[in-house]
């Protein structure tokens, strides 16, 4: 699978992922609902053919340039975030705990599971 292949199908499962969401009306994001597609495709599938592993690798390599406009779209809102901070802080310290937790719950479920095999 080439790259350009793996990277149309990752696009078309975000398009389809937000069109689930805006027809159906989930308080799902768009692409949320297209990566869950695509695990399941890839469920059903069996594997993860290469070309699409490789895509994938090379793009989380390269994951923070995608967080520089974020930044700089929420430093346009900084007076505001100078009146909200608690809040704000509350809410991203919460985030991270919360991902922290799951991700070794998950972490822990998988390694018992693999044990078990």
């Amino acid at each position: 699978m080439p790259v350009l292949t793996a990277i149309t199908i990752l696009f078309f499962m975000q398009i389809v992922g937000e069109l689930i969401a805006r027809v159906t009306g989930l308080p799902l994001p768009g692409p949320l609902i297209g990566m869950l597609l695509l695990l399941l495709a890839l469920i059903v599938h069996g594997r993860v053919p290469i070309g699409m592993r490789d895509t994938c690798h090379h793009s989380l390599k390269h994951l923070m340039l995608l967080f520089i406009p974020l930044v700089a779209g929420i430093m346009m809102y900084f007076d505001r975030l100078a009146h909200e901070w608690i809040p704000f802080l509350v809410a991203c310290m919460g985030g991270v705990a919360l991902t922290m937790v799951i991700t070794a719950v998950t972490f822990r479920w998988v390694l018992n599971r693999s044990r078990a095999h």
